[in-house]
């Protein structure tokens, strides 16, 4: 299939996609170089295909992801990347998609922003039955990262996501309102989400927080700007990327991130869920994106008697102890600590009711009793810190930053 890869309205090159695979197989006419997916650098007018296959694999759902496998055997379809075919690659992310030759479709008349969507691709992601009537896949499901059982709705108007929990105890969507909780209280800058039940489980929700005057660039894209140093830590060369793209106060806003994911112990900080936002119009950037996916957090997966241990607790996405990662924090004089002083009573309120029946009444007072020590040593750690500048090394570096994919693996 010929087409030609858009950013909105921007025609950026022609390509050759494989009707078979959903692989790029060739790039044709480069037209707007300066619009290429961030991190797809040409050579002299020549686009590194490579590179470009990997950005357009990554837009297409994870073949790790809960439920995917049944429903692609219900959608009759090979592959999670031939998804990206049948919703022309649009995104509620960003603003790329691709436009068949030939077609006369515009970003006007089929972007997800502005326009309806189907509901067809996420009732089957969500375990229902493929409906006798023609299916619809135009969908932003198709491009929907992650590997959590995940769906788009437009709720009152509003963009907005859906996404469950893992086995055993299905605590992401709680963890998502708690940390939105301890963010308000931090006046850190973040996508608020709520709680809603869906067939008995749990499941948080969150507006879309990019617009049709706003586009996420992950971190992974960002870093992918410059070439590391291998005298860089991975802390040194996103903060250097983000420089050379002409943002000069990240700093701030990463530390607020790492500060939150110390308290919340957050395991799956990765570079795919956290990045900068950008105009797509003049591609002028806007700074870092609000704080958003925190739910693996809290000893989502452990038994009551493992969460207080740290040993447990995996870390992202710069170091591999969330101490070390600390120490990386260039300031604690933004941090209230009294408005902190209730988080245990809210850790305890977020799991009420029926959910309990999930997480158990002596899982949640170890998490909130957990969460309220790592508050108080954090509080210690910030009255001794003395201002100065990061002294980071490679050392203790996360070594393959990838996603957390939820296999079963209960710690007992």
């Amino acid at each position: 299939m010929i087409c030609t890869l858009m950013h909105k309205r921007i025609a950026v090159a022609e390509l050759e996609l494989d009707d078979a695979t959903g692989f790029i197989h060739k790039v044709n006419t480069v037209y707007a170089p300066e619009h290429l997916p961030v991190g797809v650098l040409p050579s002299n007018g020549i686009i590194d295909r490579t590179s470009l296959n990997e950005w357009w694999t990554d837009r297409s759902i994870p073949a790790s992801r809960s439920g995917i496998r049944e429903a692609l055997e219900t959608l009759d379809v090979a592959s999670t990347k031939l998804l990206l075919l049948r919703c022309y690659g649009l995104s509620l992310s960003d603003h790329y998609w691709i436009c068949p030759q030939d077609s006369g479709l515009t970003w006007d008349q089929i972007n997800f922003f502005d326009n309806p969507f189907s509901n067809d691709m996420g009732d089957v992601l969500f375990g229902k039955p493929k409906k006798d009537a023609e299916f619809d896949f135009s969908s932003p499901d198709n491009t929907s990262d992650g590997f959590l059982k995940k769906r788009w709705k437009i709720i009152n108007g509003k963009r907005c996501l859906i996404k469950g929990g893992s086995n055993p105890f299905q605590q992401q969507p709680f963890n998502e309102v708690i940390a939105t909780g301890v963010m308000k209280r931090l006046n850190i800058p973040h996508v608020p989400y709520s709680l809603i039940w869906n067939d008995g489980y749990p499941y948080s929700v969150c507006e879309d927080f990019v617009s049709p005057a706003t586009e996420l660039v992950s971190a992974w894209r960002v870093m992918k700007t410059q070439k590391k140093s291998n005298s860089d830590s991975v802390y040194q060369h996103f903060v250097k990327c983000c420089k050379g793209l002409g943002v000069e106060d990240i700093v701030p806003a990463l530390d607020q991130m790492l500060v939150l994911d110390y308290i919340i112990a957050n395991e799956d900080r990765h570079l795919n869920n956290f990045g900068l936002l950008r105009d797509p119009d003049t591609l002028e950037w806007l700074g870092m994106a609000p704080i958003f996916d925190s739910g693996s957090s809290m000893g989502y997966d452990r038994m009551a008697a493992r969460i207080a241990n740290d040993k447990d607790t995996v870390c992202k996405p710069f170091k591999k102890q969330h101490e070390e990662q600390l120490k990386l924090v260039s300031s604690f004089d933004w941090i209230d600590f009294d408005a902190l002083m209730d988080v245990g009573d809210l850790i305890r309120s977020a799991f009420n009711g029926d959910a309990v029946d999930f997480v158990g009444t002596d899982r949640v007072d170890v998490i909130a009793r957990t969460v309220e020590k790592r508050i108080h040593t954090l509080h210690e750690f910030a009255l001794s810190w003395q201002p100065m500048e990061v002294m980071d090394t490679v050392d203790g570096d996360v070594e393959e930053d990838i996603a957390e994919d939820y296999t079963p693996k209960i710690t007992m």
